[in-house]
């Protein structure tokens, strides 16, 4: 599992750690009838710290501390010591200076015990409604198994109210139980057969916590909204100008558009982005909604939308050959393609084309002969003068050393029934990446203009790997038999990993690395407070370009459309809480709805691979874990070969992430031949073991 690090912040000597645990003498402590009293620590050698559990499958878990202390490792939770604590729940742990232990890293890893609950993280769950067998009955005639083994083995129903055995069900916890009993609840509804799509489908959203219905307030303030007449007055009229948005075939919110002039120093980019905060008022019904939701979610066979469909796909979208509202933000580049201005206006605009990902690709490859040319006429010249500003902005990109990692993205294919018939990488051409390139400079572009202001801005940020993750690269790295020269330079920039990805490439174990660097990096998050985008390479990030779907984007609009209205030094007064408040909130939606679509996606593959079972497959090792191996096929989908699956005696080394019996390895990206064993829809996962030519070259 893995577990969050936290920074050092108090020396490293047990001595040292001790001591200063030692002056956390008096915390509060929940009692089983639910109220706080303070308890003192119990004795000069034990004292106790606030966290949140996070559990295992396998029983143990760990304890984040979520005050200053002088740990740099969560606290390690043995099953035994866990108190009744259930995952996500805020609690108070016991750590004594004996229980101090030095890693090789030269910190300090600590075991502790769980003394009470100030608060559950969570009262819902879903899972699959089973009957009670032998002499338990007596207690509890049926079970729920949680999807999520991390919450709770089971939880005990007296009654199946009107589900019935096999389904899968939502559950509210009515007692959390304890060290030695289990959790009791009540059945709120059946979802539907355990294994169905349906059902395990909506238990990914509810435990997600996604909103599916819009209340109707919020439909009702969205209508009013979106019924307002179209006028140029007070904007910038460019319902003339050459601009067209560029975007996949079925994608219905278009919050993005483009136009492009060339000038004597070199380039005016338009970057048109819908006006979306012009509808969505502050504080408005659909405002609230919006934050609480904070981005639309993706899925395999639809999208949940962050506004209601009479904005984001209505008058929000910029439909082809409509007037839309737009934020513009008129970029002047050199001709080096270096930022020398940005303006950002309010414009009315009127897309020329609703273009399409694949026909640009094709008229970029075939030109005038594209049997999509005439559709594109209106703005032809227009994208022949796109595509070498394009090539010059990603030159400039990997000059900066921005980290292209190889990461396959999977593209399900469905059948009328709604159900995967087929799993395919999906291809990125020309067109995807020269409107990424574009909205990249867009989004810098509007990031310098607003910390040129003084003005709040919710920008992205990406910090560069801690240094313990670092040491762990730089380890596999030199076991790899690469140079990590370019890694030991005093402030780690984004280009000191390409000369050894470069060097992985080369020597046949790019991919690898490629995986491995990826993990090394550090989550993006939101923030009110400016800092460097290290996978960009980037000083000044902000997200502008999609405020249909992301609330932090259209924070940005607003904070911006209120500065051209009042000026700086009153947007600075009215928007510092606000662009903090959607910094955090945006963040934490961002985690819960990338979770779900990763679910839902996990789910299709599942059901997909379940005609596969007892086929062998080529496979790359992708993941090596104590626990197996996950192997990746050439369509994306993984699967996992348990330890046990490879015979006795494997260990497993955390440095070299391999599991090794004697002088037999296996490492990450080797190629095996795999058999498929089971596709399981209730823990969506995929598990697999080694062919026989495999297993005989292992004996061999």
């Amino acid at each position: 599992m893995k577990r969050n690090r936290r920074k050092k912040s108090n020396g490293g000597a047990p001595e040292n750690v001790a001591k200063a645990l030692r002056r956390r003498s008096r915390v509060k402590r929940q009692t089983a009838d639910g109220r706080g009293k303070t308890a003192p620590h119990r004795t000069a050698e034990t004292v106790t710290l606030e966290g949140v559990f996070a559990a295992t499958e396998r029983g143990f878990g760990f304890v984040t501390v979520t005050e200053e202390s002088p740990l740099t490792e969560d606290i390690f939770i043995p099953a035994r010591k866990r108190g009744g604590a259930m995952a996500g729940d805020t609690v108070t742990v016991a750590v004594r200076k004996r229980d101090l232990r030095p890693t090789a890293g030269g910190d300090f890893r600590i075991e502790g015990e769980i003394t009470g609950i100030l608060s559950r993280g969570f009262n819902e769950l879903c899972g699959t409604l089973v009957e009670t067998e032998g002499a338990e009955r007596r207690f509890a005639p049926f079970r729920v198994i949680p999807d999520n083994l991390r919450l709770a083995d089971a939880v005990e129903v007296a009654s199946a109210a009107d589900a019935a055995p096999g389904d899968k069900v939502l559950v509210r916890i009515t007692d959390y139980g304890d060290s030695r009993r289990p959790p009791r609840g009540e059945i709120l509804r059946s979802l539907g057969a355990s294994l169905s799509l349906g059902a395990n489908y909506e238990s990914v959203l509810l435990a997600a916590g996604i909103r599916t219905e819009f209340p109707d307030e919020v439909l009702r303030d969205a209508e009013h909204a979106a019924a307002e007449p179209i006028s140029p007055a007070g904007r910038l009229d460019l319902r003339d100008a050459a601009i067209l948005t560029i975007d996949g075939a079925d994608a219905k919110d278009l919050d993005d558009a483009i136009s492009l002039e060339k000038t004597a120093d070199g380039w005016l980019l338009g970057v048109h982005i819908a006006d979306v905060s012009h509808y969505v008022r502050e504080g408005s019904p659909t405002d609230k909604e919006a934050i609480a939701r904070g981005t639309s979610v993706y899925f395999t066979d639809k999208v949940v939308p962050m506004l209601p469909e009479c904005l984001s796909n209505g008058v929000c979208s910029l439909n082809a050959g409509t007037d839309k509202y737009a934020l513009s933000a008129r970029i002047t580049l050199d001709k080096q393609g270096r930022i020398k201005d940005c303006r950002v206006e309010n414009s009315i605009i009127r897309s020329k084309v609703r273009g399409v990902y694949s026909e640009v690709n094709d008229l970029f490859e075939k030109k005038s002969k594209s049997k999509f040319y005439a559709k594109y006429k209106p703005v032809y010249k227009m994208l022949c003068d796109m595509y070498p500003l394009y090539q010059l902005l990603a030159a400039n990109s990997t000059a900066r050393g921005v980290l292209e990692l190889e990461s396959a993205e999977a593209k399900i294919i469905l059948d009328d029934a709604g159900m995967p018939v087929d799993v395919v990488k999906r291809e990125r051409g020309d067109a995807e990446k020269m409107i990424e390139q574009f909205m990249l400079t867009a989004n810098e572009a509007v990031a310098r203009f607003m910390c040129a202001k003084r003005v709040p801005c919710v920008f992205r940020v990406h910090e560069a790997p801690s240094e313990e993750k670092l040491t762990t690269y730089k380890n596999f790295v030199h076991n790899l038999g690469l140079s990590i020269l370019p890694l030991k330079a005093e402030k780690l920039t984004t280009g000191a990993f390409a000369p050894v990805l470069a060097e992985a490439e080369e020597k046949g174990f790019g991919s690898v690395l490629s995986r491995i660097t990826l993990r090394t990096q550090m989550k993006a998050k939101y923030s009110a407070v400016r800092g460097n985008h290290f996978g960009l390479g980037l000083e000044y990030y902000c997200h502008f370009t999609s405020p249909i779907r992301r609330y932090p984007d259209l924070s940005v609009h607003r904070i911006l459309k209120y500065t051209l209205a009042n000026g700086a030094p009153a947007a600075a007064k009215h928007y510092a809480a606000f662009a903090a408040e959607s910094a955090e909130r945006s963040s934490e939606n961002e985690l819960r709805a990338l979770s779900a679509e990763r679910d839902i996606e996990d789910l299709y593959k599942v059901i997909y691979m379940q005609k596969a079972v007892g086929e062998t497959f080529d496979a790359v090792i992708s993941s090596v874990t104590s626990f197996g191996l996950f192997c990746e096929l050439e369509n994306t989908c993984e699967g996992l070969i348990p330890i046990e699956r490879l015979g006795e005696g494997y260990s497993f080394s955390e440095d070299a992430l391999t599991l090794s019996r004697g002088k037999h390895a296996y490492k990450l990206g080797q190629p095996l031949r795999v058999r498929v064993t089971e596709a399981n829809v209730l823990r969506r996962r995929v598990y697999m073991e080694l062919a026989e030519e495999e297993s005989g070259k292992k004996k061999r």
